[in-house]
Parts: C-alpha cells; sequence; structure tokens
C-alpha cells in the first residue's frame, strides 16, 4: 500500500504481505496502526517528512533507518542498523533497536520456563552458535554476548565456519539459535540444518528460531524429535513490539500485555487437526468447528478431488493406494502451511510418517474416537478391502501418537465442536 499522507503508527518495510503487527500493537495501544510498503527511494523521504510518530522498520530498510535519524542509541550505534524510529519531543527522529530486548526477553523467559534456570545460569560463559549472518543476526549475537554473557560463533554458508564444518568446530555449545529465514512461511516446515545434526551437538540444552512463522518451525521439530527444549520467534515479535510501543506511547506498559498478545495469536492463528478412522465424524464435526469458531474448514479428500479431479475412493480403486498417499501428501504440505483453520483429514493420513510435521507446524491434532462398532465402511474402498478391525489395529496407535487431544464422540458433530472448543479454549 502506498504511505499514508498522516498517522500515528506504522510497521514499514518494502513487501510486508501479511502482517502480526497490527494485532499486536493494538493490544498494546499503540495504534491507529498501518502497513507501510516503500520503494527504497521513498524511504529517506518519508522518515524525514514528519508524518507519522513511531515506526517499525523490518527488513531490508533496517540500516536505511539508521542511517536517516537524528539521534541513535548506543545499540543502534553498534549495530548500525534500527528497528523503531520515534519522533521525540524536539521533532528529532529518534532510532533504536528493540530486536536485542526482544530477544533477550525470549531467552531469559524460555531459561525460566523450560529449563528452570536464569538464563545467565543456564548459558552465561558458555558457547552459543547462531546460524547466518544477516540482520537478525547481530541484534541476537548482541544480546548473548553482552546481556546473557555467552561466548558466540557465527554458522554461514561461507568463510570460516560453515554448515559443512562447524560439528568440527563447535560440538560444544549449548545454545543453537536461528536467524536465518529457512523454514518461513510458505517454505516451510524446512530447516536450515539436516536430521540428525541436533543429536552431534552432545553438550546442547536448547534451540531457539527467531522465525515465527510456522508456530513450530522445522528446526524445532528437529529439537523436539531428539529432546532438546526449543521455542520459535513468536515470542521475540511480541516483546521487541512491546518495548518499541512504550517509545511509541512515551509510558511504561503492563509486561502481562505481551501474553495476551501472544495467547490471542496463537488462538488465531493455530489449526485444529482433526484425525481419527474413517467413518469417526471428522468432516461433520470439523463443520460444525469451524461454524462456530469463524474459521475456514478444509476437508483434505475435498481437497484432493479438487487438486486431482478424482474422489478419494475413485483414485483408490483406479490408481492404487500408495498414488493415493503420494498424493494426498502435497496436499497435507499445502494445506498444514496455513494458519486458522479446521482441517478434516483422511483416515489414513497417519500411515505417511512425513504428514506429521506439516500438520503439526500450525496446528493442535484432535483424535476423533469413535466405538468401532459405530463406524461404517459404505463408500470406503480400504474399510471394505480390509476390514475396519484390521485398520483399527494398523492405525488406532499411531493416531494416539500422533494426536495432542483426544475427544470420546459425544452422539452429535455439535457435541464433539462443543467439547473441542472447550478443550482447546477456542
Amino acid at each position: 500500500m502506498a504511505a499514508p499522507r498522516e498517522l500515528a503508527f506504522g510497521l514499514l518495510g518494502r513487501t510486508l504481505g501479511h502482517s502480526w503487527s497490527p494485532k499486536i500493537h493494538a493490544t498494546l495501544g499503540s495504534v491507529p496502526y498501518e502497513l507501510i510498503e516503500l520503494e527504497p527511494e521513498e524511504v529517506e523521504p518519508f522518515i524525514r517528512s514528519g508524518q507519522w510518530q513511531g515506526l517499525n522498520v523490518t527488513i531490508p530498510y533496517k540500516r536505511l533507518a539508521a542511517e536517516a535519524a537524528d539521534v541513535c542509541s548506543d545499540r543502534v550505534q553498534a549495530l548500525g542498523v534500527a528497528n523503531t524510529l520515534v519522533h521525540t519531543a524536539d521533532g528529532r527522529v529518534f532510532a533504536e533497536n528493540t530486536d536485542i530486548a526482544g530477544f533477550e526477553a525470549l531467552v531469559r523467559e524460555f531459561a525460566r520456563e523450560q529449563l528452570g534456570c536464569e538464563a545467565t545460569e543456564a548459558f552465561a560463559g558458555r558457547k552459543a552458535l547462531i546460524l547466518g549472518t544477516g540482520g537478525a543476526s547481530q541484534a541476537v549475537s548482541y544480546a548473548l554476548r553482552e546481556l546473557v554473557g555467552c561466548e558466540v560463533a557465527f554458522v554461514s554458508r561461507t568463510g570460516e565456519c560453515t554448515y559443512d564444518n562447524f560439528l568440527e568446530k563447535h560440538d560444544d555449545a549449548v545454545l543453537l539459535v536461528n536467524t536465518t529465514p529457512v523454514g518461513m512461511y510458505p517454505n516451510c516446515p524446512a530447516s536450515p540444518l539436516p536430521d540428525g545434526t541436533l543429536e552431534r551437538l552432545g553438550q546442547l540444552k536448547a534451540v531457539l528460531d527467531v522465525v515465527y512463522n510456522p508456530l513450530r518451525t522445522g528446526l524445532c521439530q528437529q529439537a523436539e524429535r531428539a529432546g532438546i527444549p526449543c521455542e520459535s520467534g513468536l515470542a521475540m515479535l511480541v516483546w521487541q513490539a512491546f518495548f518499541a510501543s512504550q517509545l511509541f506511547q512515551d509510558r511504561t506498559l503492563d509486561p502481562s500485555l505481551c501474553r495476551e498478545a501472544m495467547g490471542d495469536i496463537a488462538r488465531a492463528t493455530q489449526n485444529v487437526v482433526l484425525i481419527g478412522m474413517p467413518g469417526a465424524g471428522k468432516t461433520t464435526a470439523g463443520r460444525a468447528l469451524a461454524h462456530a469458531t469463524h474459521r475456514p474448514f478444509i476437508d483434505l479428500d475435498d481437497a484432493f478431488a479438487v487438486e486431482t479431479g478424482f474422489s478419494a475412493a475413485d483414485f483408490i480403486n483406479e490408481h492404487g493406494v500408495d498414488a493415493f498417499r503420494r498424493l494426498e501428501s502435497e496436499v497435507v504440505r499445502s494445506y498444514g502451511a496455513k494458519s486458522g483453520l479446521v482441517i478434516a483429514c483422511g483416515g489414513g493420513v497417519v500411515t505417511r510418517e512425513e504428514n506429521y510435521a506439516p500438520l503439526h507446524q500450525n496446528g493442535t491434532i484432535v483424535l476423533i474416537d469413535r466405538p468401532i462398532e459405530l463406524l461404517s465402511s459404505e463408500g470406503r474402498p480400504l474399510s471394505q478391502q480390509r476390514g475396519i478391525e484390521q485398520l483399527a489395529a494398523e492405525r488406532m496407535g499411531l493416531y494416539r501418537q500422533w494426536a495432542d487431544v483426544t475427544v470420546s464422540c459425544t452422539g452429535s458433530p455439535t457435541g464433539d465442536a462443543e467439547e473441542i472448543c472447550r478443550l482447546l479454549k477456542l
């Protein structure tokens, strides 16, 4: 969008697309808040125009923001980049980098909640590995070195320490932080590291990822599988906005607002993913849930039919189960990357392990558990060919392994939807 003539607060960038910043700042009280997309040659004139009160700045304009300011904080002077601009009472432009404070807050809360200690106790004097050497890595490095007391090593595609040799040089790291955009929506759930890498870092205590969409990045899912505490970047996003908003409004805010904003975003963006046996009522319960929560509803079998021109049953009868499962996984990856949906999966989605990560990245997985004797095989070729009891024997363990929540069928789609809402606090 073009820059507005006058505004109170906003986010300045080149291609912003969907942003959670307006929602966060609405909770923090820095409103009205606009998204401002400008070309590089428009940035400095807009900053100098004085037609705004406070700005957040994102890539690729953080260095330009620092250069256009009249006064820079010590942190901005040290890094040469700013993500926050404020008009002072005397009309000057002040530049700050709240990414540093945002990441520090993430680390400190993470250590208390997941490691049971202060960040300095967990990490001070120990080695932290930072993946990437771009702008985000500078703020992360500053916070870890100056505020937490870590020794910092960078990993990049070129240079002395690369993705090919960092394990040989830094296998004593206790913290790993991804500051690259690898794994960000829509290219998710990718990871900057191959599977099995984290397990080779024998002293690793924690994995953090500044990517905040999806909610569980590919790197975080690798950490989960390795049993390593992890967190993605939503908390950093909210905390940096919190510190920026305090500057915008020139007042102290209640830190509990950050928890409120994070909870609101997590609830609004999480997918509710329904799994269970064929005929368990996933589609009818899903439609009722979507209606109750005002979310889009996706039945993956219907999505498969749109993509291929075949119903799931017809495709299986004509091309076989293996061919169906391969194409079904493509549909799973497509919709699992999106946010705020109710997704009803086909009964066999759990038979391919690769389907779990795309569904888990933004989703709470709910098992709809219906007694076997109440399941119908009508119109379901696999249930007819294999028998419902045999399918249940093969799949129920997988359903329970994948599920975050299990809902026993209440006898009606509306009742199932109400129970899901209660359990997930929707």
